[in-house]
């Protein structure tokens, strides 16, 4: 499912039109990338939770060269599937 079908499936279900059922997940979407920016947790009880992890610094290797590259720490956001969605999916 892409964005567009989203929107169709959100505006189907909720009696919205179109335009208001993308601004609503537009909406949604900024709200929790603005929340996982601060370094928040987004938990949203029966789907899921959004985190942010720190990845640490690290060293690899260039696969042409074989020389040794630094890599350099980051924060990643990750999502644990909460229980709902879990039972949802394996149904």
């Amino acid at each position: 499912m892409n964005k567009s079908e989203l929107v169709s499936a959100v505006a189907g279900s909720s009696r919205l039109t179109k335009a208001d059922a993308e601004r609503a997940i537009d909406a949604t979407f900024d709200a929790i990338t603005k929340a996982l920016k601060k370094k928040e947790d987004v938990r949203l009880i029966g789907f899921g939770t959004f985190t942010v992890a720190q990845r640490a610094a690290s060293e690899g290797r260039n696969p042409r060269t074989g020389a040794t590259i630094k890599i350099p720490a980051k924060c990643l956001p990750k999502f644990r599937a909460g229980k709902q969605l879990k039972d949802a999916v394996d149904a």
